[in-house]
């Protein structure tokens, strides 16, 4: 297969700032005259194939040229061109904002709508599909305000865009640190303190910890004495102080924006395109688990402030009764570790990095019948792998699949948690060749230190499975249009298929299968295994009272009509909601880049998506989760249609019925009883 070659060649990564900006400006003026060509057209001129056909491939061929380039402020080390690329987006934003608000494009879009009816056309079902939303697209820009407002909503429209931008900026460039002694760090494992960089402060040696996650997570984990963890935990929630303000503003455009709209409120204009329908369904949605899950976290909260009264009588320290949010990762740590005898640091050496990610490239290929071939061409950055993807019996350039790029190790200025980035989508072109998609991964996994080579915890194995899950989404649709290529779909399903593939973590002939401890090359014996999948369920309530915390905070921001003192909702609603006790109230929203970056009113998707993901896994998947038939099915229902069919109709097809909430709820629930809760 290395013989083979792709029919389409990889995109190129030696680009200047100067580039970025000029091909930036060149595909915005191009589109922006095949836009006038369209407006242009008299009505009856107007089809599907002149208006929306044209514009269809006019969006493709732009996304194609811009999002490989605004990508560059995530990844490169070049200040410059990260400040390019981030100056590019910002256009690319603006001319979206200035294309979503052409009421002369608008009209003939309805024009050609009224034109295909009359004629009694035939469309495709995703060419039905591709009318309908362009024209909703309008309704939603806006457009059928009087001009005054239009005008209004352009400039609030583009003034939200650059805000979001620049809290997102922030929060990508944040480089702050917090510093401990060796004694203050007692307890955090020897391998990740021998990361940290060592400087003389006065009299004393201080480590400069990060507050990226591999550095700072060891010391909420590990560190024993509750005086570091509370100052780690502080100096964290403060470290993005500077987006405070930064909230306030894009939360106000958002007040104004649906004001002009006349949508109650942001909330309910964001969820008219998701599955859930309205700001209510989420807040009903919300309040019901929360109901299901508080009797289990406060149970849980009991047991693990009995473990922390037990270790400060032990240790001499004073006990307060409460019980910390600095608290919550370190003792349900050690909970684990004495219900489950289930040591965090031991089950990291059974994963090497330099043997989990080809094993679980080799469990998707085999489920989904594709083969990852790496090649050597040039990246943004020497440490990124590059793979041509193709068919597993591919014969020759017809079963050429797409481009993966995966980035893996932190460095400096690089986006700091994981994530999937659909640099270019799949599309059919005019001439009814293929444009091939290309997805990157980009992670922060543990480098190798002196003593130990690059290992993961089970947790990033979970994140990596789960990202794969988007990657292929992105690889393996094939629509027509790229506008539903991969994870377009709606916002509150995007991550069901990924979910649904962290299952695979807690299987026990995967968990084998992927496993190599670093000295003796053992997988994982039985017995650790069957901890690890009890883990599971260990503090779940805790866990998901924290995402629903999270969520809550997002759609209270969304709803209601008044600014209000962001600050102290943070910080009240995590208490109230998550059941733990904050310290001094830190600016925590500042770090929130979710709604800043697609998420606003959609946080409560991450769990949402959760009820289908269980439903998918526990209904098709369960009985043979590696088996390359039931991959097949699941590469043709739910991967290859993507967004060009409503998301139900794809859940439906998948399960032979309609999709239900009972699979997650036993999950929770009925495992929950099970484990030592």
């Amino acid at each position: 297969m290395a013989s083979l070659t792709p029919p389409q060649s990889a995109p190129v990564w030696t680009h200047s700032a100067e580039d970025v900006l000029r091909l930036t400006k060149e595909a915005i003026a191009e589109e922006r005259e095949l836009q006038d060509k369209v407006a242009a057209l008299k009505p009856e001129e107007c089809s599907f194939e002149s208006v929306l056909l044209t514009l269809a491939r006019g969006e493709a061929k732009f996304d194609s040229i811009v999002e490989p380039l605004s990508f560059y402020q995530n990844v490169s080390t070049s200040k410059e061109l990260r400040d390019a690329s981030n100056a590019a987006e910002v256009m690319v934003r603006d001319f979206g904002v200035e294309s979503s608000m052409r009421i002369d494009v608008f009209r003939a879009k309805q024009a050609a709508e009224k034109n295909i009816k009359e004629s009694g056309k035939k469309l495709t079902l995703e060419e039905q599909r591709l009318v309908d939303k362009l024209i909703l697209d309008g309704k939603r820009a806006g457009l059928a305000l009087p001009e005054k407002e239009r005008e209004e909503l352009t400039q609030l429209k583009k003034e939200l865009s650059q805000t979001c931008l620049e809290f997102s900026k922030n929060f990508n460039e944040e480089n702050g640190v917090v510093s401990f002694t060796l004694e203050e760090l007692k307890g955090v494992p020897g391998d990740v303190i021998s990361g940290y960089p060592k400087r003389t402060e006065g009299t004393k040696e201080v480590y400069d910890v990060t507050f990226k996650t591999p550095d700072i997570f060891p010391i909420f984990k590990s560190a024993e004495n509750p005086e570091t963890r509370r100052i780690a935990f502080e100096a964290y929630e403060a470290r993005l102080g500077i987006n405070e303000p930064v909230m306030n503003k894009f939360l106000e455009l958002r007040r104004k924006i649906a004001k002009l709209l006349a949508y109650p409120t942001w909330a309910d204009f964001v969820t008219e395109v998701k599955m859930v329908k309205s700001a209510r369904g989420v807040v009903e949605f919300l309040a019901d688990l929360e109901q299901k899950l508080r009797p289990v976290g406060l149970k849980e909260r009991v047991e693990l402030l009995a473990l922390k009264k037990e270790e400060h009588e032990q240790k001499g320290l004073p006990f307060d009764g409460e019980f910390y949010i600095w608290d919550y990762r370190y003792y349900d740590r050690k909970y684990i570790e004495r219900t489950l005898d289930l040591d965090d640091q031991l089950v990291k050496e059974y994963f090497p990095v330099s043997v989990v990610v080809p094993a679980i490239l080799d469990i998707y290929q085999n489920l989904l019948g594709v083969k990852f071939v790496e090649i050597k061409g040039e990246t943004w950055h020497p440490e990124v792998q590059q793979f041509a993807v193709w068919e597993n019996d591919a014969k020759d350039a017809s079963g050429f699949v797409g481009y993966c790029y995966l980035d893996l190790f932190p460095r400096a200025s690089k986006y700091s948690h994981a994530a999937v980035w659909p640099l270019l989508p799949g599309y059919e072109r005019a001439d009814g060749t293929r444009q091939y998609p290309l997805t990157a991964m980009v992670a922060n996994l543990a480098k190798p230190t002196p003593e130990k080579p690059a290992l993961m915890r089970h947790d990033d194995v979970v994140t990596f499975f789960h990202e794969m899950g988007h990657v292929f989404h992105g690889l393996l649709s094939r629509t027509r249009f790229s506008r539903f290529h991969g994870t377009s779909v709606a916002g509150d399903f995007v991550e069901a298929p990924s979910q649904m593939l962290e299952n695979w973590c807690f299987e026990p002939k995967v968990l084998e299968r992927m496993s190599s401890h670093y000295e003796t090359k053992k997988p994982l014996s039985s017995d650790l295994i069957q901890k690890i999948i009890k883990s599971r369920y260990v503090n779940v309530g805790l866990f998901y009272l924290r995402q629903l915390f999270f969520a809550n905070f997002d759609i209270k921001v969304h709803t209601t009509q008044d600014a209000a003192d962001y600050t102290a909702l943070w910080n009240d609603l995590r208490e109230q909601i998550s059941l733990v006790k904050g310290g001094k109230a830190q600016p925590g929203q500042g770090s929130f880049n979710h709604i800043a970056g697609g998420y606003d009113a959609g946080y409560y998707g991450y769990t949402y998506s959760l009820v289908f993901a269980a439903d998918m896994y526990a209904t098709v998947f369960k009985k043979d989760p590696l088996s390359p038939e039931l991959g097949q099915r699941y590469r043709e229902k739910i991967l290859l249609p993507g967004g060009s069919r409503d998301e139900i109709d794809s859940l439906k097809d998948f399960l032979g019925r309609a999709p239900n909430s009972q699979a997650f709820i036993e999950e929770i629930f009925g495992q929950n009883t099970t484990s030592n809760l």
